[in-house]
């Protein structure tokens, strides 16, 4: 199968390529670094031709009010360069819960997103998964002042964005599920917790202090999952720490 990964050179498009050629697939990586801009519609016809399967990894560059925009504009664009090129599967990466905190622009915008896809023409995939653990630190980063790190106790499932992709890979090579396929890391954390193990590891003088109104985790009311059909992913935090 043939594979147009658009978004494929980042932290996850680049591990749906490797995953996908290894398995004997056919991934080709696609981005503004390769001359493609989701927005303007340049090179999307030539990216998407002869693809049987188009992965949306792209992202916007806000996760402010300017998301949702983004998010219209690109689907609309690579919705209809993929109908026009018998595209038979589209799959997009979105976040577990993304429908359930329309506080967020980002999540509003993310939704925004999975209800284009599902409304569109072409069979769809989405993949959604909890907050990758390369992120952590930056999600930390966001609330740190001087030495001291303030963090809500929002509950969250770490995933490592190895399994992610992964998990995007296999779903893009099997046929359309017209739905969702929820993935999170194996254990649960609460934020503030998560924030703890993070700087104990780093041994960097940071002091974490539970505070519900830090940062955007704040208006979560959580990324964990409770529904046992979710599929749980195998690296835990600790051992992707180490």
């Amino acid at each position: 199968m043939r594979f147009a990964v658009i978004g494929g050179t980042g932290l996850i498009g680049s591990q749906v390529v490797n995953d996908l050629n290894a398995a004997g697939h056919e991934a080709v990586p696609h981005s503004r670094s390769t001359g493609i801009d989701v927005i303007s519609g340049k090179g999307l016809e030539e990216a998407v031709a002869g693809a049987d399967v188009i992965v949306d990894l792209t992202n916007s560059p806000t996760f402010d009010e300017a998301s949702p925009a983004f998010f219209r504009k690109s689907m609309e664009n690579l919705l209809g360069v993929g109908e026009r090129s018998g595209v038979g599967h589209f799959v997009v990466l979105s976040i577990v819960g993304v429908d359930k905190v329309p506080e967020l622009d980002y999540y509003r915008a993310k939704t925004l997103q999975e209800e284009l896809l599902a409304a569109g023409p072409i069979p769809y995939s989405i993949v959604r998964a909890t907050q990758f653990m390369e992120f952590i630190e930056s999600v930390l980063s966001w609330t740190t002042e001087g030495d001291t790190v303030r963090l809500p106790a929002t509950p969250i499932q770490p995933i490592a964005a190895a399994d992610v992709a992964l998990a995007v890979a296999g779903v893009a090579a099997g046929p359309p599920l017209g739905g969702v396929y929820d993935i999170a890391g194996p254990d649960v954390f609460a934020l503030d917790e998560l924030g703890r193990i993070t700087v104990a590891h780093a041994s960097d003088g940071r002091t974490v202090v539970t505070d519900p109104t830090a940062g955007m985790f704040a208006a979560v009311r959580g990324d964990v999952l409770t529904d046992r059909s979710a599929h749980l992913a195998p690296t835990r935090y600790t051992e992707w720490l180490a």
